[in-house]
């Protein structure tokens, strides 16, 4: 296994990530009225910002996520299935950034819903 470095890496990462989401049925209704050809290439840009230093993200992901009815147990879902499809793909520093930085933005999140 190789560690995340390029554009088509996270791709990968993404678009697997989200195929798992879909198929899951506690998180999968938090997701069916999205637009995926919209929602995919935002998150896969968010990535390459957080992973790969690439400019231009400037969304603020705590506010996208604020209008949803998350539980704890919703982001230990969602924890639980990004930490195994980035274990499932690769090794290495920038797959554990990745991990950690999804369990920040998931804590984050949490705590600004109370």
């Amino acid at each position: 296994m190789h560690d995340i470095t390029t554009a088509l890496d996270i791709h990968h990462m993404v678009e697997s990530f989200y195929k798992k989401v879909n198929e899951d049925e506690l998180l999968a209704p938090f997701f069916s009225q999205l637009n995926w050809e919209e929602h995919l290439p935002n998150m896969e840009k968010f990535w390459r910002f957080v992973l790969l230093d690439e400019a231009g993200y400037t969304t603020n992901v705590t506010e996208k996520h604020l209008h949803m009815r998350l539980s704890k147990e919703h982001f230990d879902r969602w924890l639980s299935l990004f930490n195994e499809n980035v274990d499932r793909l690769f090794s290495g520093e920038r797959a554990n950034a990745a991990k950690q930085r999804a369990a920040l933005i998931g804590l984050t999140i949490q705590s600004k819903m109370g």
